[in-house]
């Protein structure tokens, strides 16, 4: 058995049996079987499933919002953003499998037909985090079923429901059985499952320690695995930004979700014309949010996920204090914030430098170090200093600067003027402990594909 531990209050809210390693190898030889006839469908026709299946899970997007609430802390009036984007990014990626799978033509050759067909890989196993539980696994799940995969999700305990809700969906689309299958399972099945031969792709998202494990689990098989493992995800606001529109989006890029996104922005570099300004400007509105229970439709900042995340946070932010930072946000104005507990109150800090754990470890709090620079070079150098590489940010109105920026920058993702964002056209990526692989956009399906050439002579 597991417990669901809700960060709102501490108390059990989901509590489910973990599977048995025969009901694993029941569900992995359903998955083999089902995959074949699956495949033999029309792009069309997988297409009517999938609609129909994201058709019933915004239909129950009310039920949705209030257990993801509940599951993680999220507060209620942000959850129902979850159900939007899973819609949009699904809805994305089946208009544009019919041109993303394809075969691709070469050049005519006289006497000989020759193209290259992209045919599924098989069973696909996906592993999700609780953070997005439903964005992180969306971006695999669909574009793996309208490839022609079947697929097996295996959720985080701390969000357990959201495989049941995808499943629902599922079964009221008619979906055969087999083609979608979810299992809980301990780290120890879960690599069993990485290791059996009827698993044909891994998609992770999660930490770096994970992503080894995922890559350790798959070393003896020649599979391929994707893997998001999160990022340190810094922001530049040149001096020509926007003041107003550069604080409005970076306070909420580093709130939002209380800090816990894997492209949240965890870092700010300001040109030294503005940077009073800025930290000005940003410390006012953070002082704002309301943290509070997440049921409250008037709160704009819930809980961390645990206790343990929520020490995690403080720890650090002590650490860098007693290393010269400055905590700019008066505690006293969130008295919600006790220590023992998993609600942790926004905060902005300067005079941070990267010997602080702040600036270069993955934090996943409502906290931001923020730094002066003297120009793009400094911050250039500044915002690669990263053993992550998800996404980055530029404030700017020159979009000549910004490409010219972002081509320096190492990262999978470049943004100008906004942050925190995956748009379904464009790849999601990562370099560096980031991870590897990609989902999304047209390219996304790449992965979850095998090439096969055909070369047929027509003449002898």
């Amino acid at each position: 058995m597991f417990q669901t531990i809700t960060p709102i209050d501490g108390s059990v809210y989901v509590e489910r049996a973990l599977a048995s390693m025969e009901e694993i190898d029941h569900k992995l030889t359903l998955a083999k079987q089902a995959q074949r006839a699956w495949s033999a469908l029309t792009i069309a026709q997988r297409a009517d499933y999938c609609t129909r299946m994201v058709d019933a899970f915004v239909a129950d997007k009310d039920r949705i919002s209030t257990e993801l609430t509940w599951q993680m802390g999220r507060p209620i009036r942000y959850s129902p953003n979850e159900v939007r984007g899973f819609e949009e990014r699904a809805r994305y990626m089946i208009s544009v499998a019919e041109r993303s799978l394809a075969d691709l033509q070469v050049e005519p050759k006289q006497g000989f037909t020759r193209y290259v067909r992209r045919e599924p890989v098989g069973v696909v196993l996906v592993l999700a985090p609780w953070n997005y539980p439903y964005l992180t696994c969306v971006n695999s799940i669909v574009p793996a079923l309208m490839a022609g995969n079947s697929v097996i999700l295996k959720h985080s305990f701390q969000t357990p429901l959201c495989a049941d809700r995808i499943a629902d969906a599922a079964a009221k689309a008619g979906f055969p059985d087999g083609v979608f299958q979810y299992v809980f399972a301990t780290n120890e099945d879960v690599a069993k499952m990485v290791a059996d031969q009827r698993v044909d792709f891994v998609a992770f998202t999660g930490s770096v320690a994970g992503g080894h494990a995922i890559q350790a689990a798959a070393s003896h098989r020649f599979i391929g695995t994707g893997l998001e493992l999160g990022g340190k995800d810094p922001a530049y606001v040149r001096a020509d930004a926007n003041l107003a529109h550069a604080i409005e989006n970076l306070v909420d890029g580093s709130c939002y979700n209380s800090g816990q996104s894997c492209c949240g922005i965890e870092r700010i570099y300001v040109d030294s014309a503005i940077y009073d300004k800025f930290v000005e400007g940003a410390v006012a509105l953070t002082k704002q949010y309301k943290l509070g229970s997440p049921l409250d439709p008037e709160t704009t900042l819930g809980p961390l996920v645990t206790v343990k995340a929520a020490n995690f946070v403080r720890d650090q932010v002590s650490e860098a204090i007693q290393m010269g930072a400055q905590s700019l946000i008066d505690p006293q104005l969130f008295p919600q914030a006790v220590v023992g507990t998993a609600y942790v109150a926004p905060n902005i800090l300067v005079n941070v430098d990267h010997s602080m754990r702040l600036m270069t470890q993955e934090t996943f709090g409502p906290v931001v170090g923020i730094m002066k620079v003297q120009g793009d070079e400094e911050a250039i150098k500044l915002m690669n200093d990263s053993e992550f590489g998800l996404t980055a940010a530029i404030w700017t109105t020159d979009e000549d600067a910004a490409v010219r920026i972002g081509n320096q920058i190492e990262t999978g993702t470049l943004f100008m003027n906004r942050c925190d964002y995956l748009d379904p056209a464009l790849a999601w990526t990562g370099v560096k402990n980031s991870g590897h692989g990609c989902s999304l956009s047209m390219i996304g399906y790449e992965q979850l594909t095998r090439p096969k050439s055909f070369h047929l002579r027509t003449t002898l």
